[in-house]
């Protein structure tokens, strides 16, 4: 950085201006080693910085109740669950007086919780038959290893939903009293999930093929000593998380293929691949070729090599762009996603099909600039003032929808994202904001969608925890299985069941209430909301 010739000669206004420029260079200069620790204490295993605090426009912008907040108050003695007696017990007084009177009895409900170990030996009968064969007993419904369905039931519980580690749980259940190795415990945990594995990928499928709207999100993943990313989709009737080694709008179009491994080339992929600028002699390959199906990346990768379109060196990367816009043909094939927005935090591999931007990440951009004077200050408060009041006309917007509210809406949001306010790096953000006016503005053609992807960060929590208490996975079905029943309890949540009684309907414990087939259960709750 090349200073004046002569300080003495400048005048206080550009002082002031050279002040000020140098301390932009340092913030962004502390900014950078920050990141930079970050990386390091993140390879080496360590914490990395906590997150600001957020700025609070969504809960700043929900109109207040009237009466205050005595008003939100649920009343005293109400609760949500409806206790059931399984015992009555009649407490009698040891002496009462002579001449006293007997008046009947007063409830004093107390509840318990039982746990002891139940160990059962079946002794299954065994014939011999008139031609020399053996026949057996077969046990009970329900009944899978040496472990009951109870106990494998409480077992998944605690892993799962209540984050509970493999050591602390094993120390339980020997605590207990059950008799259980820890190769066993794990066996609970991972093995013969099948059923679980495929209705938690039935869950993704029933979302994506009759939601209005998806939010994403994702965050670090450790799997086999591994730096990866764990990927969230779902809206208000469903949750599903994917781990994988990557993060790319090519990753995201895999997940997105929920479970299938086909690549397509359909008019939805040729048109990707023209948005994504690929070369039109390559689309045209493509397109005149009269195989337009691959079973697996294998076969894909092969058509790719004859076509001659693996050798080309051109940017944007052929092979990419190809091969992204042959997942979202089979995205559109298999009915993914047919009129689905996707809301994202502005991720780029996100921006795929009808997309949608979180306002609040928008916001926490301005939240987050660093301000040197006064007159910046002033910009950023009032540049913030303005925006929570555009949101909050826009949550208005979303309940009332009318021609007239979205032109002056559209015409607002251009006075606030094009204003010149002197703060250089407020205008450059301002118009980068611009810039995604379609994206931002959404809500105006769609009011059904959010205006934010909190739910995608709430449900993503639950990984983060179990990132942090248990580390990461060492097998592939570890990982599959601990994503399947994250979500599946997220799931469950939304659609007003609960875990332990889906656990216990699907093992199943005997006289457990019945839980419906979650999938069918979020195609009826998408299609109607």
């Amino acid at each position: 950085m090349s200073s004046p010739e002569d300080l003495d000669r400048l005048s206080h206004a550009e002082l002031k201006g050279l002040v000020v420029k140098q301390w932009e260079q340092l913030v962004e200069l502390q900014r950078m080693v920050a990141a930079l620790r970050d990386e390091i204490a993140r390879l080496k295993g360590g914490p990395g910085r906590p997150n600001l605090k957020p700025s609070g426009m969504e809960r700043g912008t929900e109109p207040k109740p009237p009466g205050g907040s005595g008003d939100r108050k649920r009343p005293r003695g109400s609760t949500r669950w409806k206790l059931t007696i399984h015992e009555e017990r009649t407490v009698k007084v040891a002496a009462p007086p002579r001449g006293s009177r007997f008046k009947g009895y007063t409830s004093f409900v107390v509840q318990d919780l039982v746990i002891r170990p139940h160990v059962v030996n079946f002794r299954c009968e065994r014939w011999q038959t008139p031609d020399g064969g053996m026949m057996t007993a077969v046990l009970p419904a329900g009944i899978s290893g040496h472990f009951g369905p109870e106990l494998r039931r409480f077992v998944l519980a605690q892993y799962h939903q209540g984050q509970v580690t493999v050591p602390r749980l094993l120390a339980q259940l020997r605590a207990f009293g059950i008799v259980i190795s820890k190769r066993q415990l794990v066996r609970l945990l991972i093995a013969g999930q099948d059923g679980f594995l495929a209705e938690n990928r039935e869950v993704l499928r029933a979302g994506l093929s009759s939601a209005a709207w998806v939010t994403v999100d994702d965050t670090g993943a450790r799997h086999k000593a591994a730096n990866g990313f764990c990927t969230q989709i779902g809206n208000a009737h469903f949750a599903w998380f994917g781990t994988t080694a990557a993060k790319s709008r090519l990753n995201f179009l895999h997940l997105l293929r929920a479970g299938h491994s086909d690549y397509v080339i359909n008019t939805e992929a040729l048109d990707y691949m023209r948005q994504r600028a690929l070369s039109s002699p390559v689309i045209a390959r493509l397109a005149e070729h009269p195989q337009r199906f691959f079973t697996s990346q294998a076969a894909w990768t092969a058509h790719l090599d004859r076509l001659d379109i693996s050798a080309l060196e051109v940017n944007p990367d052929p092979v990419m762009v190809a091969s992204e816009g042959a997942l979202w043909g089979s995205v559109k094939a298999h009915g993914f996603l047919p009129d689905t927005v996707i809301v994202s935090d502005d991720a780029g591999q996100f921006n795929v099909g009808p997309h949608g931007l979180c306002w609040v990440h928008a916001e926490r951009l301005v939240h987050k600039l660093d301000t040197f004077t006064d007159e910046q200050r002033e910009a950023q408060r009032r540049t913030r003032a303005l925006i929570w009041r555009f949101y909050r006309d826009l949550k208005t917007y979303r309940q009332h929808p009318s021609r007239q509210r979205k032109a002056a809406l559209q015409t607002r949001f251009d006075r606030i994202f094009t204003r010149k306010t002197g703060f250089v790096t407020l205008d450059r953000l301002l118009a980068r904001l611009h810039a995604n006016k379609h994206e931002l503005l959404m809500v105006l053609d769609r009011p059904e969608i959010p205006l934010h992807t909190n739910g995608s960060e709430n449900d993503i929590r639950c990984q983060v925890t179990k990132r942090k208490v248990s580390g990461g996975t060492r097998s592939d079905t570890g990982r599959d299985c601990r994503d399947a029943f994250l979500g599946l309890s997220k799931t469950c949540a939304k659609l007003g069941f609960v875990f332990w009684d889906y656990l216990g309907s699907r093992l199943p414990v005997p006289n457990q209430p019945e839980v419906p087939y979650l999938p069918a259960i979020v195609r009826h709750r998408c299609a109607t909301a």
